[in-house]
């Protein structure tokens, strides 16, 4: 069985958010796909086979290393560069998934644009502790809803993003997934509208390197703030990525690129 690793949100090896792919004919044991994933050990791993009905041509499936869940960006661009890669899709492909169906097109320029739900977002108290556990004082915090299942943190400025050296353990008890924290871009000059970084130890990834799905709730975050539905976040983890959003209405649109930098067999 053929296993690839694509890093995505990046058009060069070694950056990005690096996610396993595997396709199937149809989706085996649940146990085994966790399996694979925690011996991938990658923050997703994807598996999509062909089919979903009318409505979409492959259904899709992502695990970290400890559970499966509900939505992911980065594993899903990488899905998609691999089947456009391959002849598998041409144009638009629709995928099937616990997100409902979402949208991912091959653009002429080499990128690939993803069409998701946007984040309902809901001011809320920061929880007590949250600063000390993240490192730093939230100027605003709000609930991401049950889809992305984060809180997203505003922080007072990118130095500040940058600089966090969260307690992992202490922030597990924060959120049902984890915690974003962000802030906007120290320059106008600097290539992006705004920084995050994002931080999963309930789900066994301490600090992601590129998150799809945190964007859902970062573009209309900073759309209003910024005075502009088409932005550019920065995810400043040490791989780190670039993810253009663009906001219209309920979906948010997720563009970025992906190379491919292991393509072997799966023997178990």
């Amino acid at each position: 069985m053929r296993i690839r690793i694509v890093d995505a949100f990046t058009d060069r090896p070694f950056a990005g958010n690096p996610a396993g792919v595997v396709l199937l004919d149809a989706f085996p044991a649940d146990d085994w796909m966790q399996r694979v994933a925690a011996e991938v050990n990658l923050s997703e791993t994807a598996f999509a086979h062909p089919g979903g009905g009318e409505e979409a041509d492959w259904r899709l499936r992502w695990f970290t290393p400890a559970a499966e869940v509900d939505m992911c960006g980065h594993a899903t661009l990488a899905t998609a560069h691999i089947l456009f890669g391959t002849g598998a899709a041409t144009s638009t492909v629709r995928f099937a998934t616990r997100s409902g169906v979402l949208l991912a097109t091959a653009r002429p320029d080499g990128s690939y644009a993803m069409d998701f739900p946007a984040a309902p977002l809901t001011e809320v108290p920061a929880p007590e502790g949250l600063a000390e556990a993240l490192g730093a004082a939230p100027r605003s915090v709000y609930d991401t809803g049950p889809q992305v299942g984060d809180l997203l943190v505003e922080l007072a400025d990118e130095a500040t993003v940058h600089a966090l050296r969260p307690d992992h353990r202490a922030l597990a008890a924060h959120s049902e997934r984890g915690v974003i924290a962000t802030a906007r871009a120290a320059s106008p000059e600097c290539g992006y509208d705004f920084v995050s970084r994002c931080f999963f130890p309930r789900i066994g990834i301490d600090e992601d390197p590129v998150t799809g799905s945190a964007h859902t709730a970062l573009a209309p975050f900073w759309a209003p703030r910024l005075g502009s539905d088409r932005l550019t976040g920065l995810q400043a983890s040490p791989r780190s990525g670039l993810v253009a959003t663009e906001l219209s209405g309920a979906r948010v649109r997720l563009t970025g690129r992906a190379v491919t930098v292991v393509d072997g067999e799966l023997l178990a």
